[in-house]
């Protein structure tokens, strides 16, 4: 048997932390008034589970330039984040305190993706 450890979904960072802000914005837009769900909080919502779900996806390819194609494709839905983030503070529609901490949050998996496709870039052969 192999002592080999395989890396899963659940050990990388990006994915971990944009899966627990994902729910955050969530449990937040839930409680808005129909019209600013239906405006911005869609596209919030939508948004922000995409950086997850598109870390998730180049995890389960096999080539390295899919897998790097999907993490980026979840760095633009993550600055398509800090847009709506702008726009809801400004349209009251959150804290100042919610705004800060999902701010905080996307600035700490910006270079956490970065370091996943370097690091999917220089360890993967094929």
């Amino acid at each position: 048997m192999s002592d080999k450890k395989y890396l899963k979904l659940s050990d990388i960072d990006a994915y971990i932390w944009s899966f627990h802000l994902s729910n955050y914005i969530w449990e937040i837009v839930i409680k808005w008034d129909w019209f600013a769900k239906k405006t911005v909080g869609s596209q919030f919502v939508t948004a922000v589970d995409s950086i997850s779900a598109n870390v998730a996806e180049g995890f389960g390819r096999y080539h390295k330039k899919d897998k790097i194609k999907f993490y980026r494709y979840s760095q633009g839905s993550l600055k398509e984040c800090f847009d709506w983030n702008e726009k809801s503070k400004r349209r009251k529609l959150i804290t100042e305190e919610e705004y800060n901490h999902i701010l905080s949050e996307l600035k700490r998996i910006d270079p956490a993706i970065n370091r996943l496709i370097k690091f999917t870039n220089d360890k993967l052969k094929f």
